[in-house]
């Protein structure tokens, strides 16, 4: 092993580099697996239990929401097969509309007929027009989608989904929303094939909490050491218990905005934004409206979600043992976001989970709840200023005193699980230790 060098967070990307590498992992919390950690609970208990808890009559629920393993290299799913069992899924998901209780499947776009005739011919019309040129997201959607769909669905959608910057930020990730008029013309009169990033996926045997302890087994973790600061001239780390720790260099999976405070360092360019979200898991008695989609997109609800995520829907494990056969009961979670810095209180989170339960019952997807428990994640989606340099001066600046980001959110972009663990393999591998290579350039 290479000495003083150091992994920080023991989520996937974290766990994949300690494994390439030998290295040791310090991780904050006592478990594996980041905002993928799984968790149960019981019906009127508060307290949540370790996902391996034997206790059947519980739900299972994850930290940040549904964490579905899609796309990826090859090489990584084989990786990820050989750890322990997984199955396979093609995606069940739709566009809800709330007051008329309609289901649109997903992309809205690729599947018109399911609207009023008119409205969708001035969609397609509107689609078939040279999109203008534009620098933010709400730009490329309208220039894309036109003004109907826009009103329909995207906009509103997006204004939840990025807690009011939809606006101003640049356009991203469009292969979330593939604009092909061709697709769109098909889907307005017949079926049009699934498209997009997420059309088939897995999700391991047991819960990503499993997949997540076999990867530490592997690993050199330290749990428990929550770091505060980095002292980049000294080249040590300290922590919250007051202990600090030399290093030579890290390989950092913390948020890239958070590994800048830490460090103490700023760049010329704004920092880009991200949004927090607030994950409601939900253990209910199913509703006779409940669909089974894996997923919903809302473009409107009065509690302020933009979408509901069915656990139990991908695999029946996530309920009571005794509701499995029968499907009964549902695990559900829902996501609002919220912008950076605006954590609500505890009051008013209690008074958005009551909301939220109403809401859904009155949507008949669930009866009564049985378990109501919230979950932050304060960094969940990063985005970027239309023509900002922060991400890229922020990268190298952190170089510059040894501090290499990887992984989603060390690097600000937005990739699943299995890309994440593939970054891991990849930085790992980098700092590993080879006989006949030494650790200032070239050869022995």
């Amino acid at each position: 092993m290479e000495e003083n060098t150091l992994i920080l967070g023991a989520g996937m990307t974290g766990l994949a580099a300690g494994i390439a590498s030998g290295l040791p992992v310090l991780e904050a919390t006592d478990n594996p697996g980041g905002i993928c950690l799984s968790y149960r609970m019981r019906p009127g208990d508060d307290q949540p239990l370790p996902a391996d808890s034997d206790e059947d009559e519980a739900y299972r629920f994850e930290n940040g929401g549904g964490h579905w393993i899609f796309g990826g290299d090859p090489t990584v799913l084989h990786f990820i097969r050989r750890l322990l069992p997984v199955q396979h899924y093609a995606r069940r998901s739709s566009v809800y509309f709330p007051d008329s209780g309609a289901y649109v499947p997903y992309p809205i776009q690729n599947h018109l007929r399911y609207l009023d005739k008119p409205l969708a011919l001035r969609a397609l019309e509107e689609m078939a027009r040279p999109a203008p040129p534009g620098t933010t997201m709400a730009d490329w959607v309208t220039g894309n989608f036109g003004d109907t769909l826009g009103e329909l669905f995207f906009a509103p959608f997006h204004e939840l989904y990025t807690a009011g910057l939809y606006n101003d930020i640049a356009a991203q990730d469009s292969y979330k929303s593939p604009a092909a008029l061709g697709l769109a013309l098909q889907g307005a009169f017949s079926d049009a094939p699934a498209v997009g990033y997420n059309t088939t996926f897995i999700y391991p045997q047991g819960g990503l909490n499993v997949l997540a302890q076999r990867m530490a087994a592997h690993c050199d973790i330290e749990y428990g050491r929550r770091i505060t600061a980095f002292d980049v001239q000294a080249r040590r780390v300290r922590f919250a218990d007051g202990d600090e720790r030399p290093y030579q260099r890290l390989l950092s999976t913390l948020p890239l905005n958070q590994a800048m405070d830490m460090a103490g360092l700023s760049v010329p360019a704004r920092p880009d934004p991200h949004t927090s979200v607030l994950v409601l898991n939900i253990g209910a008695t199913r509703g006779d409206k409940c669909p089974d989609d894996h997923w919903l997109y809302v473009p409107r609800s009065d509690s302020g979600f933009h979408r509901v995520g069915f656990y139990s829907a991908v695999d029946r494990s996530f309920l009571p043992a005794s509701a499995r056969a029968s499907g009964n009961r549902v695990s559900i979670y829902v996501e609002r976001a919220f912008p950076a810095g605006s954590q609500p209180d505890e009051r008013a989170v209690a008074d958005y989970c009551a909301q939220v339960v109403k809401e859904l019952q009155q949507w008949g997807f669930i009866a009564e709840a049985e378990v109501v428990h919230p979950t932050w994640v304060e960094v969940a989606y990063t985005w970027s200023w239309p023509g900002s340099g922060w991400k890229a001066q922020a990268i190298k600046a952190l170089e510059e005193v040894g501090i290499y980001q990887i992984g989603r959110y060390g690097r600000w972009i937005f990739q699943g699980i299995a890309d994440s663990i593939r970054d891991g393999f990849i930085a790992g591998n980098a700092f590993r230790r080879y006989p006949g290579i030494n650790d200032s350039g070239g050869e022995r």
